[in-house]
Order: structure tokens, then C-alpha cells, then sequence
């Protein structure tokens, strides 16, 4: 334990002092981030973390944030515009993660590096990946759900976009999971596009369809189990009595699991965000970039180590939201 202190504050000093010689060198870089969409709160959470890494602060980095409307063929475009207007690199948050790999192959051929962040592609032209494992969240919600119903009783899932890789790897972790209780029946599975208002109807349509019948509810990100609680709530159903779960940690699940309503856990937008672009900017400037965030010294001590910026994924670790720790995550939103 002492060792991986001691390495964790030499990784944080390392950070402190790099970033003063790399900024002596300079041009400005031109980056572009394409996300999925920007309506719900995570993806904001990414890109603000983004434009709050040192280099874009310090004006080293110009980036510029993409909204792909939940649609790959604006992505696609997205990708010919900075093709066109030769961005020195990518970041790239897919919605679908097989037509996201024709964008990744048009770059890769105009030899502009891309990293992927929060959602996969699947294509061997990425330079990296840094993310989280989805199917290990989809495993810690059912988990979460289906003890507190006590290993028996019915369920719904509400769905990512379908296609995309949190939708595709959460399912696989929900399924994990409910193979393992032969008492407990899913009653309904269905995706809500991460949306809160399409997880509110729809789980307004399964109360009445299942009158009395749903005891738990696992939704793939916050928005939506958010949403299912609404409904919950509208049909004048305590949320206490049937256990919801999420993943993402937005401010409102922080909330709703600090009061009790929910359980979930914390996806590190800041360090898929900003671990990202340390990694982009290593393809770029080469062996001489040191990484500039602070998320390395963060994890640490958990496995998350720099390995010269050349890994091809990095995995951000998952942290439960607890009563204990919620309120210290809502003192670090604005």
C-alpha cells in the first residue's frame, strides 16, 4: 500500500512539472470531440470536463465539441468536416458501434489518430479506448436490484440505444446476472433511448400493464431509472418499496441515492474525458508528451497506470454511490 501511495504522488508531480516544458514547445492542436448527444446531463459532464483539462485551459489545446444528435450519419459527417478542415485528432464518443467504424477508417486514411471514449467502436483503425467496463455496471445494478428483492420476483430493464456498446454490454451484464436467479422472472425489456421523459412513459405503460406485478427496476443509465421512479411516484407508489438501479452518477441519481429511492454507480466522465485526451495528444506529439490531468494520480492506486500513453484501452474503475459518499459528490457539482 505504501508503494502505490509513493507512486501515486510521483505520478501527480510528474503531471505538475510536465506540463510547464510541453507548453514552452508549441503550436496550438486542433481537436475535435464527437459525441453522441448532448441532452443528457453525463454527456455534458464529459465535455465540460473536457474543455477543463490544462492544455485546453491554457489555450495549447483549441477543441471543439460535436453534437451527434443520437445519430451515426451525423456522425459520420461530423467526421468528413474534420477530415476536410484537417483536425490534428479525434475523440470519439459513438452512438452505434458498428457504423461508427466506417468514421474511424476515413480517418485513419487522412492519418488523423482517434481515440475512443465512454462508448466503443468496433473497428482496429482506433488508436485507443479509454472507458469503463459495462458489462461489470450492468452486473453491479442487477446485482444491486435483485438482492434487495430478495432473489425472487419480476423485473424490467430499460435500455440504452440499441446498438450502441453501453446498451449492448450492460444487457450482457444484466443477463449475467439474471441467469443466476431462477426465481426471478424479467418481465419487460425495452429500450428508452438514456432518456428520462421516454423511460417516464414507458414505465407508465408497464405499471398498468403489470398492475402490482413489477418489483424491481433496473434501468442502464440514471436518466431512465430516474424516469421509472417519476412514474413510480405519479402512481402514488412509494420508490422505497420497489428497488430502482442506474449507472452514471448524474446529480439527480446522487440525489435520489443520498434520499434512498435509488441505487447507482459513478461513471468518471472527467476521466474518460480528460484521460482521452492525454492519450490523443501522445499519438500526436509523441514519446516526449507526459500526461497533464490529474485522473492518472487519481487512480493509481487502482490499476489505472499511464503505460507510456500506448495502451490500446484504459479502464476507469467504477465507484458505488453510497449515503456515505453522496454528499461529497454533490459538493463537486455546480
Amino acid at each position: 500500500m505504501k508503494l502505490l501511495k509513493f507512486a501515486a504522488m510521483v505520478l501527480a508531480v510528474s503531471i505538475a512539472t510536465a506540463g510547464t516544458s510541453f507548453a514552452q514547445e508549441k503550436k496550438t492542436y486542433k481537436i475535435g470531440a464527437a459525441v453522441y448527444g448532448l441532452k443528457g446531463e453525463f454527456m455534458q459532464l464529459w465535455a465540460n470536463a473536457l474543455k477543463a483539462h490544462p492544455l485546453v485551459k491554457n489555450g495549447t489545446v483549441k477543441v471543439t465539441i460535436f453534437d451527434g444528435n443520437y445519430d451515426a450519419l451525423t456522425q459520420n459527417n461530423q467526421f468528413d468536416t474534420m477530415i476536410t478542415q484537417k483536425y490534428d485528432g479525434i475523440l470519439f464518443v459513438p452512438i452505434d458501434i458498428q457504423a461508427g467504424a466506417a468514421s474511424v477508417e476515413k480517418a485513419a486514411e487522412a492519418k488523423i489518430p482517434v481515440v475512443g471514449s465512454n462508448t466503443r467502436v468496433n473497428s482496429d483503425k482506433l488508436t485507443s479506448y479509454v472507458g469503463s467496463d459495462d458489462v461489470i455496471a450492468g452486473e453491479m445494478e442487477a446485482e444491486s436490484v435483485i438482492k434487495s428483492i430478495g432473489g425472487k420476483g419480476n423485473v424490467v430493464i430499460l435500455e440504452g440505444p440499441i446498438g450502441q456498446s453501453a446498451q449492448i454490454e450492460r444487457r450482457k451484464g444484466n443477463q449475467n446476472v439474471l441467469a443466476k436467479y431462477k426465481d426471478v422472472k424479467l418481465l419487460e425489456m425495452k429500450t428508452a433511448n438514456w432518456s428520462r421523459a421516454e423511460a417516464l412513459s414507458l414505465m407508465e405503460n408497464w405499471l398498468t400493464a403489470h398492475s402490482g406485478k413489477i418489483n424491481g427496476i433496473i434501468g442502464q443509465n440514471d436518466e431512465m431509472a430516474l424516469g421509472a421512479i417519476e412514474a413510480v411516484k405519479a402512481k402514488g407508489i412509494n420508490p422505497k418499496t420497489i428497488p430502482t438501479a442506474g449507472i452514471d452518477g448524474v446529480t439527480d441519481a446522487v440525489r435520489a441515492v443520498k434520499e434512498g429511492n435509488m441505487v447507482s454507480v459513478l461513471q468518471d466522465a472527467a476521466a474518460q474525458a480528460q484521460g482521452g485526451l492525454d492519450v490523443l495528444m501522445r499519438a500526436i506529439v509523441g514519446p516526449s508528451y507526459k500526461p497533464q490531468s490529474e485522473i492518472w494520480a487519481k487512480y493509481a492506486a487502482q490499476g489505472l497506470a499511464w503505460d507510456d500513453g500506448t495502451a490500446k484501452h484504459y479502464n476507469i474503475p467504477w465507484t458505488p454511490i453510497t449515503k456515505d459518499n453522496a454528499g461529497a459528490m454533490l459538493a463537486t457539482r455546480k
